[in-house]
């Protein structure tokens, strides 16, 4: 980074000529009208202005003007910022220490800086020191004790001396709006009932607002109604020129961008994306200024390979709207891309998604992003607009580096924190798309394929997370779609990568049987619950989901080896139990017919089903067409296949292992016959025995063969010798 690539400063200006924001002629007005005073009893000036807006540099312009006026019209001038002392409960001393301090640097005001040493001293010894606001209640009340009673003549000298003083005092004070309420307070108490001195003027500087707020918090009265009786003389920053922070934040602009061609840069583009959007937010000096260091620090790495516009656009985004940042890079398919009928997500499934986060936003911001976003992103046309981008419009967008091509999209990122985790502002416009079931379906498959650094994906944490939402932010109108879409998608949200490793873990199943427990809880009646199920199992074709959940809702019941739950635990009755599981059978014969059911994620959990509910002939007669050739048998075994961890003393990571416990098999095939045809298979490896398939022959074997030494191979133990072995 070059000199003229240099971070700004936040530090507020000395010299009026260095203004640029137009404060120096309004506090040479200021500096004139304090210099004007002429009663003698104390004057309190102030100076209203949010953080950030250029308070302290406007201070600074008054001190200059003042102390550039003659010495008899030249005030005596005292600085004194509270919020160094902040959080040390001494603001009162500290005060008078620094205002006597101030006047011993004059010889001739050697007597009054002794008076009120004095003063600080005698405040120093008044005991019960609970903070400055009981010390200065004390004074105002004239508490007859010895330290006061001394106190309060020390001050009536100190005010008899600055009457007969021949020049006025300016104390100015700043960052009041930094300090705690109670600190906020005392330094109003000061001002008002201690240091109401004779010829002294304050000026004091701060945030009305957060002032006001913590006054009416400390009284309990109008905060605006307490600074009235405290100030005589208010005053307002002026507004920033808003040409002049455009044109620093242009020529500031112009040195980073400033290796651009001419001919690779639109500038009818620029304008439109900076009125629209980043204008809105560059309201102080602060404001550009931040930008500004921000851009300077994340440009130089991704230089050539952004369209710049957007840079700054997006830029603006993460620095003053973080969740609209983390929202758009988390979410890629719903802002970059085309917007034509074809487009995919569809435009209506991703409407619920945008609508939602901008109803979380201020209703004054809503139009503001809204315009600022259709810019960058015209796909957001279509959403708000209905006006549609074709797939062509693609080629054109990449050529010109813009942060709506999916191409170019993830460049713009590479400085963030990599993807992982979501944000609330994520889950919610993810569960707003659940006012219809198949975009809330299609949104958790998108989230299988987004991994995390761990290996994970996305949805794990979206489905750790929804259980902070169910017991009453998902609307009671959304649950019927979201069980829909659990049971139509659920099976492709089973993958692999989100299991459970180690018996304290688990997997998307079970995380998805929570959330439904938690949801149709939220119905008061049973016949509710029960007919929300009907209708949700009734439309899917998540065998697993299916299977597991009627299960579940068995387990109440005490079936399936489980213990008996109180009657008030119950989702559904026996009888409406009897209903869901032959509907559930239904779905499960109709998936074997289809030959849908040997790619079940947990082919062998809905085959135990199966029994249950029909009895062994049917299934066992499905089994024997599957495993006649040699390729449906080993597909037959891999449903069976699980993983096993373990971890060594020494070990940071768990170690992975193949399971195919032969008994999980017993109720299906004649474990012999299957051990002599996996043997079999082996001697003459076929070109497709690969990967999974291969690993559930090899298992079975190796388990078979633990039983044949007498042994159980259901026990964990009996495989670590294998292990080791390998």
């Amino acid at each position: 980074m070059n000199n003229n690539e240099a971070i700004l400063a936040d530090t507020p200006l000395e010299d009026p000529k260095d203004d640029r924001l137009g404060f120096a002629t309004f506090a040479k007005n200021l500096a004139e009208a304090v210099c004007e005073v002429t009663s003698d009893e104390c004057l309190v000036f102030s100076l209203f202005g949010p953080w950030g807006s250029g308070k302290t540099s406007c201070l600074n312009f008054v001190r200059y003007y003042v102390n550039r006026k003659p010495e008899e019209q030249s005030p005596i001038i005292i600085q004194f910022n509270p919020w160094w002392f902040s959080g040390h409960g001494e603001l009162l001393y500290q005060f008078f220490r620094e205002f006597s301090a101030a006047l011993g640097k004059k010889k001739r005001l050697k007597e009054i800086s002794s008076l009120l040493a004095d003063f600080v001293a005698v405040l120093s010894e008044i005991p019960e020191p609970t903070g400055v606001a009981k010390i200065v209640g004390k004074i105002v009340h004239k508490v007859l004790r010895r330290q006061l009673k001394e106190a309060s003549k020390i001050r009536r000298d100190i005010k008899t001396y600055l009457r007969k003083l021949d020049s006025r005092i300016l104390v100015i004070i700043d960052d009041i709006d930094r300090l705690t309420f109670e600190e906020i307070r005392s330094v109003f108490r000061v001002i008002k009932a201690v240091a109401d001195f004779p010829k002294t003027v304050y000026l004091l500087a701060f945030d009305k607002e957060i002032v006001a707020k913590s006054l009416e918090i400390q009284h309990e009265i109008s905060g605006e109604d307490y600074l009235k009786k405290i100030v005589q003389v208010p005053f307002d920053l002026p507004i920033p020129d808003k040409t002049a922070l455009r044109k620093l934040f242009s020529e500031q602009l112009n040195v980073i961008f400033s290796e651009i061609p001419q001919d690779q840069f639109d500038e009818t583009y620029w304008k439109n994306v900076f009125l629209d959007g980043i204008d809105h937010f560059l309201n102080t000096m602060r404001d550009v200024k931040v930008l500004i260091n921000a851009i300077k620090m994340t440009y130089p790495p991704v230089k050539g390979e952004v369209n710049p516009v957007d840079f700054a656009a997006i830029e603006t985004i993460r620095v003053f709207s973080s969740n609209i940042y983390h929202l758009i890079r988390s979410n890629p398919e719903k802002f970059a891309g085309h917007s034509d009928r074809n487009s995919y997500p569809r435009i209506e499934d991703i409407k619920p998604f945008h609508n939602k986060y901008i109803e979380l936003l201020q209703e004054k911001e809503r139009e503001v992003y809204k315009k600022f976003l259709k810019r960058i992103f015209p796909k957001l046309e279509a959403v708000f607009d209905d006006m549609l981008y074709g797939s062509d419009w693609e080629i054109t967008w990449r050529k010109q580096l813009r942060i709506c091509s999916p191409d170019i999209f993830p460049i713009y990122f590479q400085l963030a924190t990599p993807a992982g985790d979501i944000s609330q502002a994520e889950m919610k416009t993810t569960l707003a798309s659940a006012e219809n079931s198949v975009a809330f379906g299609n949104e958790l498959v998108e989230l299988t394929k987004k991994h995390r650094p761990d290996g994970s994906t996305k949805l794990s944490v979206f489905l750790e997370k929804m259980e902070d939402y169910t017991e009453k932010d998902i609307s009671i109108e959304h649950i019927p779609n979201i069980l829909n879409a659990f049971f139509a998608v659920g099976d492709k949200l089973l993958v692999p990568e989100d299991e459970g490793k180690g018996i304290f873990s688990w997997g998307n199943n079970i995380r998805i049987g929570r959330i439904m427990h938690q949801l149709l809880r939220r119905y008061e009646t049973e016949e509710e619950r029960f007919n929300v199920l009907k209708e949700a199992i009734s439309k899917g074709q998540a065998i697993s989901v299916i299977v597991s959940k009627v299960t579940t809702l068995g387990q109440q019941h005490g079936k399936y080896g489980a213990k008996e739950r109180p009657e008030e635990e119950y989702i559904v009755i026996q009888d409406h139990l009897m209903e869901l599981e032959k509907i559930a059978l239904s779905k499960i014969k109709n998936a074997a017919k289809n030959n849908k059911l040997l790619r079940s994620p947990e082919m062998a959990h809905v085959l135990y089903r199966w029994r249950d509910w029909e009895g062994e002939s049917p299934l066992k007669k499905w089994v024997s067409e599957r495993v006649a050739s040699d390729r449906g048998f080993v597909d037959f075994l891999v449903g069976f296949l699980s993983k096993s961890y373990s971890m060594g003393m020494t070990d940071r990571v768990g170690k992975e292992h193949w399971r195919l416990y032969p008994n999980t098999l017993e109720p299906f095939l004649d474990l012999k016959k299957v051990y002599d045809r996996c043997k079999g298979i082996l001697k003459f490896p076929p070109e497709w025995l690969i990967d999974k398939k291969k690993i559930a022959v090899n298992t079975f074997i190796k388990g078979y063969e633990i039983r044949l030494k007498g042994k159980n191979p259901s026990v964990p133990l009996e495989w670590e010798e294998i292990d080791n072995e390998e």
